[in-house]
């Protein structure tokens, strides 16, 4: 039985979260796909539309001389069909699903540790709590440790948080060591017999070379011996920076091993081509999705639904 479940809400909430990005990019794209022709024209008007989306310029150049060589060597492909097609391509996960990552770890050793990280102001507090929420609605037992000990009232965010959750929390002070704390978040979890240890790191930039320096320190933690649990690292990227906050992403994902992407405030965005550029330079696979503001707003990621709303 898999963990993770697919159904009629990942699809209506992925729709709901791409609203922005449809509008802005989809409409133009209407007039190629009834003509059912590629000119000159409508190869300008995709090129465009495809860079507003925040796809990236490289990207987004790569998908239409992929679709030029496409039509040079076969007329029978649709606009619509070749660009769906294309656009599915992009996002296919040679990792494979996420429950290779994530799900099928939950039947073997307990528990299971999910390190959350990312750069300063990400939503990677939020993103740890609705996190934790989906494993409590699956009827996983959920502890969090609170490891984000650089930014004031972190661990009292995670408590608000812990507390209306109902799930444990193990945390410290302002300026505690948060290496300590991910040992302590992992032990306890042993102990308490839980399924699922979500860890929040403090929000970090590569700039700040004793934050990625700590973020070392707790993997070498997690890497010890004595802690057999399955383990995920998930970097949390804002939506709603699109191409600015890649950059950024694309260092940070190079100083530590990273096995997926929470992609939060993808409601908030008008530029969801930014997944497509996510997968395109970061080569990671996008497992989640955060698509409003109340905790339950998030869904696993489904490449294809992705697409569908896009195009639907």
């Amino acid at each position: 039985m898999k963990f993770f479940h697919r159904n009629e809400r990942t699809k209506q909430t992925t729709e709901k979260a791409l609203r922005r990005t449809k509008d802005a990019w989809f409409k133009p794209l209407t007039r190629i796909f009834l003509n059912n022709r590629f000119d000159d024209a409508a190869w300008n008007t995709l090129e465009e539309a495809l860079i507003s989306s925040d796809i990236g310029v490289t990207t987004a150049m790569d998908i239409i001389e992929r679709l030029k060589t496409q039509f040079k060597s076969s007329h029978d492909n649709s606009p619509f069909l070749s660009v769906k097609n294309e656009l599915n391509r992009l996002l296919e996960n040679p990792n494979g699903p996420i429950e290779t990552v994530l799900g099928d770890n939950l039947s073997g050793p307990k528990p299971l540790v999910i390190l959350m990280v990312g750069v300063n102001g990400g939503g990677k507090t939020t993103s740890v709590a609705k996190l934790a929420n989906m494993y409590k609605q699956l009827g996983k037992k959920v502890l969090l440790g609170g490891a984000d000990t650089f930014r004031a009232a972190a661990a009292e965010q995670l408590q608000v948080w812990a507390d209306r959750l109902d799930v444990d929390l193990v945390s410290n002070e302002t300026g505690g060591d948060p290496g300590a704390i991910a040992f302590d978040s992992i032990r306890a979890g042993i102990s308490r017999k839980a399924d699922v240890v979500i860890i929040d790191t403090a929000g970090r930039l590569h700039t700040k070379n004793n934050l990625m320096d700590e973020l070392s320190k707790i993997n070498k933690i997690l890497d010890r011996d004595e802690f057999s649990c399955p383990r995920a690292t998930i970097l949390v990227l804002d939506a709603t920076t699109g191409q600015n906050g890649l950059s950024q992403a694309e260092y940070f994902s190079t100083s530590i091993h990273c096995d997926g992407i929470f992609l939060a405030k993808l409601d908030g965005s008008a530029k969801g081509g930014f997944v497509f550029g996510i997968k395109e330079k970061l080569n990671l696979p996008i497992m989640f999705v955060g698509t409003g503001e109340n905790v339950e707003d998030m869904s696993v990621f489904e490449p294809k639904t992705f697409v569908e709303a896009l195009l639907s």
